[in-house]
């Protein structure tokens, strides 16, 4: 009789996934972990397209002077926020577990969202930094249970994160139309008032997300959680105040470092992160090594993807409410806050065409490999910038307004690139990377975004400069945008089976 040798890593996972029903093809906790992300992220979104217009209306009493500021305030929020993931997977990884991580971040985000109703600048920043240690601990622990509850090699993986995915989009499609409504009908009072609305329903989100998470969490049957002690109750405190003191230091980045600082300080944690990676790799031998190196490599390309797809909530933003002709009918206008809905509710709309042409070509074998995934996602988004500048080298009125559709295809295009690139990179770090490692292999996945969503809000002042965003202030800065995504999509395409050589059969 032959036997079969396994890792220690292999059998846990092979014997975890025997604990689950299947629920709808997948492992039944997958649905309650997709609520959970659901609501957090109606909590991240709902703020999302209303951060860069508050500070705008609320701290330079609507001057457009204000939107440097507010764009590179943006960019340094997001980038903290994805950022301090790489803290929070060492956490649930090392002292804490992926359960409790979850929930003390929940409710630390939660109260982060209202303290942003406060109308005091520093109160403001104080609520920022506070969300973003919350998600720090929240955001890539709920993503590392997902890629725990399959096996290494279960084919059903990525249509797993695809649904997960689509969890995360569910939430950003209703959460900009049930807040702009909140902003524009609810009251009477000024708009900076109003803002304050979307801010207390992000908060109430927050905590459906939490309260959903711990009664549902006992779906996971012990996965993602340390058996309780008298030790692992000593560290939860810890971890609390520790994550309630670090709030300090983070509002201090927000409010004085700034973007360019900020830029140095999040590449060398990023480069601090690689070495303790590509470290623990080593000790499994040249195949994890190599792995390891294919996940630097890309998360790499992940910044340049992030870089321009979170133009979203910053110079979009300015471009939709200054430059874009909303107005459909004489008595009825497009929000602003709708195009945010554009992205999600293409998500889910193409995510399973998407699968599906995935799982289409993989039947015919010629499925394209993961970095070839991304080059299409960086093509795909220049491609949505290439239609902005097409419209505003040609299509502008009498008002010095573009047509609404170019900016809605822009969303479209960005949406095609985010499918190809997004949910890929989730299920390629749970599968390149050793199981004893993956906390912190997703948080550094998380700090490449950070990265990239710090200089989106760099990018996004430049082009509003001192006076505010004009058509040929945004002309230069998307034609840069276009030529940077095509460029990076082209050499990525070529170097990939470079890439794939590092990946050892790994698709």
């Amino acid at each position: 009789m032959t036997s079969i040798s396994t890792t220690p890593e292999q059998e846990i996972q092979i014997n975890s996934i025997s604990k689950y029903e299947d629920l709808w093809g997948h492992p039944k906790p997958l649905w309650m972990l997709f609520m959970a992300e659901f609501w957090e992220r109606f909590a991240f979104y709902g703020i999302r397209w209303a951060l860069t217009l508050y500070i705008v209306a609320q701290f330079f009493n609507g001057d457009t002077s204000g939107q440097h500021f507010a764009s590179n305030t943006y960019g340094a929020y997001l980038a903290l926020v994805y950022g301090s993931a790489i803290f929070g997977g060492y956490v649930a990884d090392k002292i804490i577990g992926s359960q409790h991580s979850i929930l003390v971040g929940a409710l630390i985000m939660a109260a982060g969202f209202f303290l942003i109703m406060l109308p005091d600048q520093n109160f403001f920043m104080i609520g920022l930094a506070t969300i973003i240690v919350g998600n720090g601990l929240f955001k890539p622990n709920i993503s590392n249970l997902v890629g725990k509850i399959y096996h290494q090699n279960d084919s059903r993986r990525d249509r797993g994160f695809s649904i997960f995915y689509m969890g995360i989009n569910a939430g950003a499609m209703v959460s900009p139309i049930i807040t702009q409504w909140l902003a524009s009908t609810l009251t009477q009072t000024p708009m900076m008032d109003n803002y304050k609305a979307v801010f207390a329903a992000a908060g109430i989100g927050m905590l459906i997300s939490y309260v959903w998470f711990y009664f549902g969490r006992k779906q996971l049957k012990g996965t993602g959680t340390i058996d309780k002690s008298p030790t692992r109750t000593k560290n939860l405190v810890y971890v609390i105040a520790g994550s309630l003191l670090s709030i300090g230091p983070v509002y201090i980045l927000m409010a004085y470092a700034g973007a360019q600082i900020l830029a140095w300080l999040l590449f060398i944690l990023f480069i601090g992160l690689a070495f303790m990676l590509i470290n623990g790799a080593k000790k499994d031998g040249r195949i994890a090594l190599d792995r390891m190196i294919a996940c630097l490599v890309m998360c790499g390309f992940n910044v340049i993807f992030f870089m321009f797809f979170e133009q979203a909530g910053s110079s979009f933003t300015f471009l939709a409410q200054n430059i874009v002709d909303r107005n459909i009918t004489a008595v009825f206008e497009f929000k602003i806050a709708w195009f945010q809905s554009v992205n999600a509710v293409a998500i889910l709309a193409l995510a399973p065409i998407v699968s599906m042409i995935w799982v289409f070509m993989a039947k015919k074998k010629i499925e394209p490999s993961i970095p070839r995934k991304f080059a299409l996602g960086l093509l795909g988004t220049g491609l949505g910038f290439l239609i902005l500048v097409y419209a505003l080298e040609n299509l502008l009125n009498s008002n010095n307004l573009i047509p609404l559709w170019p900016l809605a295809a822009c969303y479209v295009l960005h949406t095609v690139g985010e499918l190809c690139l997004s949910p890929i990179g989730l299920s390629m770090i749970s599968k390149l990377v050793p199981a004893s490692m993956a906390g912190l292999a997703f948080g550094g996945w998380f700090l490449s975004t950070a990265i990239g969503n710090n200089f989106s809000g760099i990018l996004a002042g430049s082009m509003s400069g001192e006076k505010g965003m004009t058509v040929a202030s945004a002309i230069n800065g998307f034609s840069f945008s276009f030529w940077l995504l095509a460029g990076a999509g082209m050499f990525l395409f070529i170097i990939s089976p470079l890439i794939n050589k590092l990946m050892h059969g790994v698709k």
